[in-house]
């Protein structure tokens, strides 16, 4: 943590010294690319997850782009501003290309503190068909009327695009991005992955369904909406009670992320 901080003075940043909440925020989303790669969701060097820097408005975290989400850490991750510029030196590059759908998403939520951008193969099969996600399982149902789609509209995210994007999000906590992949988002870097592990739940639950080649029942419009509010009003806020036991697991697999 000093060594970051003593980086962070060196080159002056705007965003001063790190702070602890930062440590634990960079800690928590190291976790959660080393998470995504013991669960199969990454893809080489590509997608991207970000965290919002506590009490730093507009900065945020990124992976450095050519490492793998198992070599990620909480000292080896980005720091940079809304343009994708980076705030403290670094011996690493992002791509700035894939950060700009989490500039978009971040700057029209202010809330989040995380926004999760997957090509997990679940969501990209699901995405594709034509009616989406199905109220079909328990974990499909904390989704239900709370998930949007976006069409494809190519490789190359542009400002009119991401103006859509956002807009077909609008206030959910999830959104599939057809042909592409997920996007889920949190208030918290826990909040978020446990949102994704259910959404990605859901569509792998719905593809095995679907590869029984019988009429599938679906539970009555007023049944999937009560059960909606319950998963969401339930307890505890996601991930509140599964974050440290993931992390418990994540310390047994690939402790290094805390470095």
């Amino acid at each position: 943590m000093d060594r970051i901080s003593s980086e962070c003075r060196d080159a002056q940043a705007p965003a001063g010294v790190t702070s602890a909440a930062e440590w634990q925020t960079r800690i928590d989303l190291a976790a959660c690319y080393r998470l995504c790669a013991l669960y199969g969701w990454d893809d080489v060097i590509y997608t991207h997850i970000t965290a919002a820097v506590p009490d730093q408005p507009g900065h945020y975290l990124i992976n450095p782009f050519g490492l793998r989400f198992d070599e990620v850490r909480a000292s080896n991750l980005v720091k940079v501003d809304r343009e994708g510029v980076v705030v403290c030196r670094s011996g690493h590059a992002i791509n700035r290309a894939g950060f700009a759908l989490h500039a978009a998403v971040h700057g029209a939520r202010p809330e989040l503190g995380c926004v999760m951008h997957l090509h997990n193969a679940n969501a990209i099969a699901v995405g594709a068909q034509q009616d989406g996600l199905l109220p079909l399982s328990s974990h499909a149902l904390r989704f239900y009327q709370q998930l949007g789609y976006h069409d494809y509209e190519g490789l190359v995210l542009t400002p009119s695009e991401a103006t859509r994007l956002v807009e077909r999000l609008g206030a959910y906590p999830a959104l599939l991005l057809r042909h592409h992949g997920s996007l889920v988002c949190g208030r918290t870097v826990a909040e978020a992955f446990v949102r994704m592990e259910t959404l990605d739940k859901a569509c792998g639950l719905q593809l095995k369904a679907q590869s029984g080649g019988v009429p599938l029942h679906t539970p009555p419009h007023d049944i999937c909406v009560q059960a909606q509010r319950d998963l969401e009003a339930g307890g505890a806020p996601e991930g509140a009670l599964e974050w440290p036991a993931l992390l418990r697991k994540l310390d047994q697999l690939s402790p290094g992320y805390r470095g």
